[in-house]
């Protein structure tokens, strides 16, 4: 220590080090850590890794074989804003799973199990941008008002689904929709789907 009480170049390296040193500790293991983001891709995870850096913002777990995503340790990531959870085995209920990630930005769910969507699903993301389930073929149903607190959607893509209806107003609106993914699903393209036509016909929305 130098004599005006700042610490010597040495120090500050040395400081420097057990601080990167900690963070490599603190990484899940199996999980590759760098600032502010932890990349489990392809691990052959069967559950939601421990030990993520309370910091974190940016968290893959792409590719494994997760099968449950825990609210409570979700809850603890509440910077968390990008979460790749796509090519894993959720399904069935996921509701109020993300009720303490609410800077969600990014959020991708395609090529899972998913069998539903409610209200309670994405209602607490209120900042959602993205959001992709396609390439989930057990899903059969999104209510009417499932995305009724995601009104900052941009992108939103539910192809290759098991869908065969959607209502109109689960999309129109939606203020923010400039992409909508609908493509190999079998729709029902009766006298009840032509209203959710004449909406695509006259919207702004791209649909690829």
């Amino acid at each position: 220590m130098s004599p005006s009480g700042r610490p010597q170049p040495l120090s500050l390296m040395f400081l420097l080090g057990m601080g990167m040193a900690s963070e490599r500790i603190n990484c899940p293991s199996r999980c590759s850590c760098q600032y502010l983001e932890v990349n489990c891709t392809g691990q052959q995870l069967q559950e939601f890794p421990m030990a993520i850096p309370l910091d974190t913002r940016q968290l893959i777990l792409a590719a494994n074989n997760v099968s449950y995503l825990p609210a409570v340790e979700l809850s603890f990531l509440a910077d968390l804003v990008y979460l790749d959870c796509r090519k894993n085995l959720l399904g069935d209920d996921l509701d109020f799973t993300f009720i303490g990630v609410a800077k969600l930005v990014y959020l991708d769910l395609s090529f899972n199990n998913l069998t539903q969507v409610t209200f309670s699903t994405f209602s607490h993301l209120l900042s959602l941008v993205v959001l992709k389930i396609s390439d989930n073929p057990k899903l059969v149903a999104i209510e009417k008002d499932a995305f009724a607190n995601n009104t900052w959607l941009r992108h939103l893509d539910v192809s290759r689904t098991g869908l065969t209806f959607l209502d109109t107003s689960t999309v129109r609106d939606l203020p923010n929709l400039r992409f909508l993914g609908l493509s190999d699903n079998l729709w029902h393209c009766n006298c009840s789907f032509l209203d959710f036509i004449t909406w695509m016909i006259e919207s702004n929305v791209h649909f690829p």
